[in-house]
Formats: structure tokens, sequence, C-alpha cells
């Protein structure tokens, strides 16, 4: 009786063993091994990532004396300012405020006075408040 009941087990064991190969067989017919897995999710890990998305458009600011002002960040305090402006004698002064505080001002000249439209671009430091500037 004990000779039967150990067969049984052994074909049992045998047969259950058999599914679990032909259950991993590929199409070609080969048995995947772990190193296989392995090797595709590094393959997915070494994939650069997407690129980052491009940066908004900047604003362009605009009024009865100025046009296509366009005030563009730099560096960590540097901006870069430039547009279009019909002055009196191609002469522009300018603030920077956060809203409640003058941080900075000075002046500046555009290539052409009024009536026509002068071209003017420089560029300033000015640290930031507990307000953004832009």
């Amino acid at each position: 009786m004990k000779q039967i009941l150990f067969f049984l087990v052994t074909i049992s064991a045998a047969c259950n063993d058999h599914q679990q190969q032909s259950q991993n067989k590929t199409d070609t017919g080969a048995v995947k091994s772990r190193t296989d897995t392995t090797l595709i999710i590094e393959e997915i890990r070494s994939e650069e990532p997407p690129p980052p998305p491009p940066p908004p458009p900047p604003k362009i600011y605009a009024n009865a004396r100025f046009k296509d002002v366009v005030v563009e960040q730099t560096g960590a305090h540097q901006f870069l300012i430039n547009g279009k402006a019909q002055v009196f004698e191609a002469n522009i002064s300018w603030v920077v405020e956060d809203g409640h505080e003058e941080l900075k001002k000075g002046f500046q000249m555009t290539d052409a006075g009024a009536p026509a439209w002068g071209n003017f671009t420089f560029s300033l430091m000015c640290k930031k408040s507990n307000r953004t500037l832009l």
C-alpha cells in the first residue's frame, strides 16, 4: 500500500512540473529564465525620459506709447527688457515694483524719438521680493 501511495505522489509531482515547464515556454519552445526578465527590466529603465515641455511663450506688454515689450529672465536676478516706444526725445523712464514698493528705477534711450517708434533693449539686475516680478 505504501508503494502505491509513493508511486501516485511521484506521478502527481512529475505532472505538475511538466505543466509548469510548458507554461513557461515561449513561441520558439525555449524556456524563459529570470535572466531574460531582468534584461528586459534593465532595458526599460535605461530608456531616456521624455523631453521636458517647451517653456510658455513670453508675455508681450503694450499701451498707447509702448508696444511689443517683452521681459525675459536671463539669470537668477537678471532681466532683459526690449520693445518699442513712441516717446519725446527718445527717452523712457522705467520702474520695477512689486505692487507695493519700488525695487529699482532708471531711464533708457530708444533709437528714435516720436512720432517714430524707437527700439530699446536693456538689462537690469533686481532681486525679487516676497512677490514675483514676472
